[in-house]
Parts: C-alpha cells; structure tokens; sequence
C-alpha cells in the first residue's frame, strides 16, 4: 500500500526560482518525480538518492519547507461521513499520544 520514497518539498513563498529550472536542478541531480501544487513543489526521489538531491538543492541555496524518506501511499481513500472522519482523527490522536509509536502513515486524502 506505500512505497518508501525521499519527499522534499519547497515552499512557493521561500522560493522565487521558476518552476522549470528548479525541476530541472532536481531531475538532473537524481528526483524520479516532480510535481507542482498551489503553494509548493513536491520532489520524489529513490531512498538511495535523496541525500544527492537534497544536498543539490542545498547547493542551490533552495530553501526546503521539509525533506525526510518516509512512506507515500499508493492510492488514497476519501473519508465523508461524519462518524469515520471522528474515528480515523481519534486513532491519529491516541497513536500520536502513545510515547511506543514514532511514525503513523495513512492514506487519508485529507
């Protein structure tokens, strides 16, 4: 259901460089994927190449609002009734309090 994958996103307000050059900067040193969203850049990368793209970015003086590996779903599940979206928030909330559990990855498309 999830693919270990390196995210790296960068903020449209921090950023003034253009769309393009920044994909390029970050397909030329190793990303699989970039996409543009509203108000951010989201690069993709393998696992094994994300300390190269990041430390490119970097060199570029590109300002990142995040840039971890983690776990990105493969699809996502859409919640509309009040009664799930209380449960799957309440779940979020005691895994998130329990001191045991370090990473909870979902696909809620929130």
């Amino acid at each position: 259901m999830f693919d270990n994958r390196g995210q790296i996103i960068v903020s449209k307000e921090d950023c003034s460089m253009e769309a393009d050059d920044l994909m390029m900067i970050a397909l030329d040193a190793g990303a699989e994927d970039f996409s543009e969203e509203d108000d951010c850049f989201e690069i993709y990368t393998t696992p094994e190449d994300f300390s190269a793209v990041r430390e490119a970015l970097e060199a570029e003086n590109i300002p990142m609002a995040d840039a971890e590996v983690t776990m990105i779903p493969q699809t996502y599940v859409e919640l509309t009734d009040e009664q799930d979206l209380y449960k799957i928030n309440k779940i979020l909330d005691l895994l998130d309090e329990d001191d045991d559990v370090q990473n909870v990855y979902h696909n809620w498309d929130e």
